[in-house]
C-alpha cells in the first residue's frame, strides 16, 4: 500500500469507488460525482492522497489542518473500494498518514470522526491508535435526508502505532 498526491487522472477511478453502495452508505454521492471528487481535489483547504495498492487506486485519504497555534492539529478522512475492505489496508492508509502527520508536519494530535454506527471504520482506526472522545450527536445529514450520530475520535503523538 502506498499514498501519493491525488490527480486528477484518478478522479474517473476515485468516482467509481464513491459510487459503489458500500461507500455511498459513509460517503454522499451525488448528481455528478466526477464534478465533485475533482472538486474535493482542487481544495485548498484539504489535501488528497490517493491510497495504490496492487498498482491500482483503492481508494483515498484527505487531511486538513487547523493551523491557529492555539489549537493546532490535524484531521482525516478515507475511503477505500468495497473489494479490499477487510484487508487491514484502511488501517495501514491511516498509519501512514498519522506518521508524516505526526513526524513531517509536527502535529502532536489528529482527529478523525466516522458515522456512530460505522463499526468496520472504527476498529480500523482503534487499530492504528485512535480512541474514542465522544458522540456527536446529530452530527451529519446521511443520504436519507436525517441528521445522524458522529464519533468524535482522537490520537495523541505518542499513541500512534506504528
Amino acid at each position: 500500500m502506498t499514498l501519493r498526491p491525488a490527480t486528477d487522472d484518478d478522479v474517473p477511478a476515485l468516482a467509481a469507488i464513491r459510487r459503489s453502495p458500500e461507500v455511498q452508505a459513509w460517503w454522499r454521492a451525488g448528481e455528478d460525482l466526477d464534478a465533485k471528487v475533482a472538486q474535493e481535489l482542487a481544495d485548498p483547504e484539504s489535501r488528497t492522497l490517493a491510497v495504490e495498492h496492487g498498482g491500482r487506486t483503492i481508494g483515498a485519504i484527505q487531511w486538513w489542518a487547523e493551523e491557529d497555534p492555539e489549537y493546532r492539529h490535524a484531521g482525516m478522512d478515507i475511503y477505500l473500494d468495497p473489494a479490499v475492505h477487510g484487508k487491514g489496508l484502511g488501517t495501514d492508509a491511516v498509519r501512514a498518514l498519522a506518521a508524516h502527520l505526526v513526524d513531517e508536519e509536527g502535529h502532536h494530535r489528529l482527529t478523525i470522526d466516522p458515522a456512530a454506527d460505522n463499526t468496520a471504520a472504527i476498529r480500523s482506526y482503534i487499530k492504528a491508535g485512535f480512541r474514542p472522545v465522544g458522540v456527536m450527536r446529530r452530527y451529519e445529514r446521511g443520504a436519507d435526508g436525517t441528521f445522524h450520530d458522529g464519533l468524535l475520535m482522537d490520537l495523541l503523538a505518542e499513541e500512534l502505532v506504528r
